[in-house]
């Protein structure tokens, strides 16, 4: 099929330009439905006039259909969008932009899912699913104790996982870390929570606060209950994971004027793990935290990294210097164009 598209393409460029372009009109749609004109208009880069007319035509064929709140796509547009997905993702390129991402950075494997999670986030609804494909192949049969971060990332794609339990497979889900005082359902605890009961795992909890002093850190560590779930985090063989935004993943943890102050000085971009990195990928700073840290990573088999948005990409990029070879990247096409444009600049 796809030498045949490439032949259409080179007798008859303009027919191929049309598909793509009305794809993406329903692509747009579906993730950000129902949505009006105007908005899409603003969201693809489209004038009002052209989108009109291509809507238009959409709505003759009945794959869209309009209403007071927007724009949505019909169960017929559904399934043309759906079937035209995995044949444009290999006519235009995604799959090579994996190839080349994964050879960048040195990991065993990157997943590009379409569309901007910056505009788009019902993206991120689709990482929940990819995540739960990539777990299903990655995770051995036996017994899988896999350690889970926090995030807001992390919180929507755990929502939309699937089973990945079976009679040969049982996994539990421990959070990495503790919390960092943001909404509760994007803290580690949580988000574990979630993704043991929508993959049928169990799950383990661990009451304690990310960021401690010294003397309670200590008295802290005697509790068995702790020491159990802390030894668990030790012996996870998975770990998965979201990459943050410097800046804003310090506003979250609530650091003060003048950590914010030396992160700024120091160019910080990026944040995983309560480490703080700059566009070189160098740690800058690093948050004193309980739980998996980043040197910890080399000894785990499985790992997966989640961050989207074309937002995201320097801190993608910075991090993913650190990442261990076995890292799979889940992420979206405007991060990933948006990470291969700056190496080429």
């Amino acid at each position: 099929m796809l030498e045949e598209l490439k032949m259409i393409e080179a007798v008859a460029p303009d027919m191929l330009d049309v598909m793509q372009q009305r794809y993406h009109i329903l692509r747009s749609i579906y993730w950000m439905q129902p949505i009006g004109r105007k908005s899409l208009s603003e969201s693809m880069g489209l004038t009002e006039r052209v989108l009109r007319t291509e809507t238009d035509i959409l709505k003759n064929l009945q794959l869209v259909k309009t209403s007071k709140s927007g724009m949505t796509l019909t169960d017929k547009g559904l399934m043309i969008y759906q079937g035209l997905e995995k044949m444009m993702n290999l006519l235009f390129g995604i799959q090579q932009v994996e190839i080349d991402i994964a050879q960048l950075f040195g990991i065993q494997r990157c997943i590009v899912v379409a569309g901007n999670s910056d505009s788009q986030k019902k993206i991120l609804d689709e990482f929940g699913s990819v995540l739960t494909h990539s777990l299903d192949v990655l995770l051995p049969e036996g017994d899988n104790i896999i350690a889970v971060m926090g995030g807001t990332t992390m919180a929507q794609a755990a929502e939309n996982m699937g089973v990945l339990e079976n009679d040969k497979r049982h996994n539990l889900f421990v959070p990495a870390r503790g919390g960092i005082g943001e909404a509760l359902t994007a803290q580690a605890n949580s988000v574990s929570a979630v993704m043991a009961h929508k993959t049928g795992g169990q799950h383990r909890a661990l009451y304690i606060p990310e960021q401690l002093s010294r003397e309670t850190y200590d008295s802290l560590l005697q509790e068995p209950s702790i020491q159990e779930v802390l030894e668990l985090i030790n012996q996870s063989n998975a770990v998965v994971h979201s990459i943050g935004r410097a800046l804003h993943m310090a506003a979250r943890r609530k650091m003060s004027d003048e950590e914010m102050i030396m992160l700024k000085q120091k160019n910080a971009v990026a944040e995983s793990f309560g480490y703080f990195f700059n566009e070189n990928g160098e740690v800058v700073y690093k948050v004193p935290r309980i739980g998996l840290q980043l040197e910890h990573l080399k000894g785990i088999p499985y790992i997966v990294a989640l961050a989207g948005g074309k937002t995201k990409a320097k801190a993608i990029r910075a991090y993913m210097k650190n990442a261990p070879k076995q890292t799979w990247l889940i992420t979206d096409e405007a991060a990933a164009n948006e990470i291969l444009k700056g190496e080429t600049l």
